[in-house]
This record gives structure tokens, sequence and C-alpha cells, in this order.
């Protein structure tokens, strides 16, 4: 019982000196063979993405900025609104300002050991004083801005130390939403 303690202990702090040295600010959790991100962490991610200008069907500007990140464990999803305005010539009513909220999924793409945004769609689009005939064109803008901005973009690199330890290797699996973060289930990989 004691050896197996110590070892348990040699484990935690093996993991520990990983992590640190990898710089990295995933917490990993020994007893769910989890790494786990808070909300906190994720908006920094989401952060270094903004602010964004754009161009869309040649005569659209979109400058995006602002990002508010929010979790939506009910459906396994990452929601991000982001302050948006749309700038053009064929606008009439001038600039445009509002919020486009985007929900994304996650995955881990094995090629660059990211937790990435996956499958971002436009879940609402906020533009007070609009007139409805702008609302399609803010509808296809969104759906751009989501796939250019969001898709597969990467939260998260795992380093190659932070998936080996005593010479096994490790794969990231189930990705879950929390109410306050991330957990990615960690597997011995077998390779």
């Amino acid at each position: 019982m004691h050896t197996k303690r110590r070892i348990l202990v040699k484990t935690m702090l093996a993991l520990g000196a990983m992590t640190a040295a990898a710089g990295a600010w995933a917490g990993y959790n020994i007893w769910s063979n989890e790494y786990t991100f808070s909300q906190k962490q994720l908006q920094t991610a989401i952060d270094s993405k903004f602010p964004q200008q754009l161009r869309y069907a040649e005569v659209f500007n979109v400058g995006l900025k602002n990002p508010r990140l929010t979790l939506n464990p009910d459906q396994n999803r990452v929601l991000t609104r982001v302050h948006v305005s749309v700038l053009s010539p064929l606008l009439l009513a001038g600039t445009l300002n509002g919020a486009i909220t985007l929900s994304s999924g996650l995955k881990y793409d094995r090629a660059t050991r990211a937790v990435q945004l996956d499958n971002p769609t436009v879940d609402n689009i906020d533009f007070s004083n609009v007139p409805a005939q702008y609302k399609p064109q803010l509808s296809q803008i969104g759906a751009v801005v989501a796939q250019q901005v969001l898709n597969n973009y990467p939260i998260y690199t795992f380093t190659s130390d932070q998936l080996r330890l005593n010479g096994k290797t490790f794969e990231p699996g189930a990705i879950t939403v929390q109410q306050d973060g991330i957990a990615v289930e960690i597997n011995e990989s077998g390779a």
C-alpha cells in the first residue's frame, strides 16, 4: 500500500513538472484521466484571434472584435458572441453595428495535437435598428465569419511531453463542455 502511494505521488509530481515545463495552462487530473481548461483560459485563447478585419463579396468590410465566450454543456458546444461592424457603399444606412453569436463543437486534431473549434454555426444575429432588407446579407456574412474565423481554430495545443509518460503514449479522446470549462479525456494509445 505504501509503495503504491509513493508511485502515485511520484507520477503526480512528474505530471506537474511536465506541465510546468511545457508552460501549459491545462490542468491534468490523474483521477479522471482528463485535462481540464477553465472558461477563463478558453476566453484567453479566443481573445488572441481578435480583432479581425474581413472582406466579404468584395463590397463589405467586416470588423470583428470583443469576443465573449460562454459554454453550453447541454449541447456540448462553445458559444462566442462577437461585436460586428459592417461597412459597404451598398448600405444606405452607413455602418451597421451589432453582434453575432456563433456556436462551435470541439474536436481533437491528431496531426497538430490541438483541441479545435469544429463546425461553427450562427446561432443569433443581433443588429438593432437594421432594416429587414439587410437581414439576409447579415446572415450570409455571419456564416462566412463562422467558417473563416473560427472553424478549426485551435484553443489548446498539447506538447508531445504532455501525451507521454513512463514510455507510454496517450491520446486525447472525448471532449466534454462543462459549466465552467471543458474536459479532454486522455487514453493510452498503445503506440
